[in-house]
């Protein structure tokens, strides 16, 4: 299985705020979309960064009057991303080892098309997981 194939199912759309943006319409943007994290990009189309709501918390933590920060203040700006081809397994293995739930999906351009997280991960390994014991129960069912 492939980052490609939950792209197929869930779709592309990525939700972006732009760094100069303050953290107060991240926060909007957040509870609008219904997701845990947004990619920070000036375009749409280049990643700058991501920030998530973890970010948020531990930001308005230090700094109470956080809200009307620029986002480029909390993000992340070394961002772990992966290309459409690459496998589930390794998409995995990252969130895991770098404890991150959210990845943005780039091409060899670094253009963004899409963005994936553990959710959309876990739901595609029940998908798969359903189907080849579906297979299994088919294939006993025949052999007796």
């Amino acid at each position: 299985m492939r980052i490609s194939d939950i792209l197929r199912s869930k779709g592309a759309a990525v939700v972006t705020i732009r760094p100069e943006d303050s953290v107060r319409a991240l926060v909007a943007k957040l509870a609008e979309h219904n997701v845990g994290a947004l990619v920070v990009s000036a375009d749409g189309r280049n990643v700058a960064g991501i920030v998530s709501e973890r970010d948020v918390a531990r930001g308005l933590h230090t700094d109470p009057v956080l809200l009307d920060a620029p986002v480029s203040r909390i993000m992340t700006t070394d961002v772990h991303t992966r290309a459409p081809g690459d496998s589930i397994e390794d998409l995995m293995v990252l969130m895991t080892r770098q404890r991150i739930r959210h990845v943005p999906v780039v091409t060899d351009g670094d253009a963004l098309v899409g963005i994936v997280s553990i959710g959309d991960v876990v739901k595609g390994r029940i998908g798969q997981l359903e189907f080849e014991k579906e297979q299994l129960e088919g294939y006993i069912a025949g052999a007796g």
